[in-house]
């Protein structure tokens, strides 16, 4: 691009944009943006080049531009030969008034704070970048979560970050080859609990997963980090069938009553009920189950896959309390939906027989590490201590969301016998 003389030339121009042999549809609108971008409305800008088709495509771009352009006719360019080298000028723009700039009417996707983020995102902002300029005129996806006090919590950047940062490989960061040799019934133990936690993870997975889709991009770190809590299940999915398989070619049993259990997560819809239920009771309940796992693991892959996933899984209980908190300081009446969500689950589980009996043997057996008497007794004891652990631990969350201590109590007895 050059510039023309300070006095005006032909037609009152003042600028030149000279395209010479580049092809105005590719790469040559380019040039003619820049150079209207430092006009005023009403200014001209006289186009120069030797593309036979450039006042075709310069025509087309300037209606969608909102600008005005006029061809120019004549082999001398209206008297101003040898004005650009490019050749002759071949068209006239008049840059449109700002009322008439695509973009002039277009509006942040965001608030005016560093991070942008809003109350209530415009529909229509639908798949745009936070902070972008949005073009209006395209369809608004249908995401029913678009209100920041229905998936937000201000730990939710700060959790993200740690979870990408704390991603693990299950192909090294297990020992899968580290040397061991358990008895056949330690050995069928670790099997059932590890089946046992495979159907639960599965669970685990879609519940975020199907959360995510519904949630407004704009609230893009809650989208992220429910992603990874979904990529997270399935690499527990992935090392807890791998544990089970590593000495035996079968997987253990899974209840009736384990799967009701797990199938009444995937129907709640609500966000903060769906939240309260997986993360706040079940994974809180599972962090107790995986630091019992790691404390008597019979074996070093055993004693890692459940340490990792407890890493993980602290992270998911972490946002589901935090978000909870945000959500009870906005919506007084919200403990009273938590508490009817947790009876009517109790409700529809009441006739189920809840834990697999299977899975709550193993885990005293793995207790107890032998068939000894005492042994056994001492294991039976340690998982009674699990199961109060795991109680304790809800009331103390349920206690930080508000709830008096005796409901709190009231309510961790109506959780599902199931854990998760």
């Amino acid at each position: 691009m050059s510039g023309g003389p300070d006095r005006d030339g032909p037609h009152g121009l003042r600028t030149v944009c000279d395209l010479a042999d580049l092809p105005f549809d590719q790469g040559g609108h380019l040039l003619v943006r820049r150079a209207l971008t430092g006009l005023g409305p009403g200014r001209e800008l006289a186009v120069t080049g030797r593309d036979p088709a450039l006042t075709v495509h310069l025509a087309a771009w300037c209606r969608g531009q909102g600008h005005q352009v006029r061809p120019v006719d004549g082999p001398d360019g209206c008297g101003a030969p040898g004005r650009a080298p490019g050749g002759p000028v071949r068209a006239v723009v008049r840059r449109g008034p700002d009322g008439l700039d695509r973009w002039a009417r277009a509006a942040r996707a965001g608030g005016p704070s560093p991070d942008g983020i809003v109350a209530s995102p415009d529909p229509g902002w639908g798949l745009a970048a936070r902070g972008a300029l949005v073009e209006e005129g395209a369809p608004a996806p249908g995401f029913d979560l678009a209100e920041r006090d229905l998936v937000w919590a201000d730990l939710a950047p700060r959790l993200y970050a740690h979870a990408a940062a704390a991603q693990w490989d299950p192909a090294t960061a297990v020992p899968w080859d580290a040397p061991f040799d358990l008895p056949p019934a330690i050995e069928e133990a670790v099997v059932q609990v590890m089946t046992y936690l495979v159907e639960n993870e599965q669970a685990a997975l879609v519940v975020p997963a199907r959360l995510l889709t519904r949630v407004h991009p704009h609230f893009r770190e809650v989208v992220q980090l429910l992603a990874v809590q979904a990529a997270d299940e399935a690499r527990h999915v992935e090392v807890f069938t791998r544990r089970a398989l590593l000495r035996r070619p079968a997987m253990g049993t899974s209840s009736a009553g384990g799967r009701a259990s797990l199938a009444s997560l995937l129907t709640e819809p609500d966000f903060a009920l769906a939240s309260f239920l997986l993360s706040v009771l079940g994974e809180g309940s599972f962090l107790n189950l995986l630091a019992f796992l790691d404390h008597h693991a019979p074996d070093p892959v055993t004693r890692a896959v459940a340490r990792l996933a407890h890493q993980d899984e602290a992270r998911h209980v972490a946002f589901g309390v935090a978000h909870l908190e945000h959500r009870a300081s906005a919506d007084p009446g919200l403990r009273g939906r938590l508490r009817g969500a947790v009876e009517r689950r109790h409700d529809v589980l009441r006739d189920t027989a809840g834990l697999n009996q299977d899975v709550l043997d193993a885990l005293v057996v793995l207790a107890a590490g032998s068939w000894e008497p005492a042994a056994v007794g001492r294991g039976h004891r340690r998982v009674q201590r699990l199961l109060a652990d795991m109680d304790q631990g809800r009331q103390r969350r349920l206690v930080r969301l508000g709830f008096p201590a005796d409901e709190a109590a009231e309510l961790s007895a109506l959780h599902t016998r199931n854990f998760m």
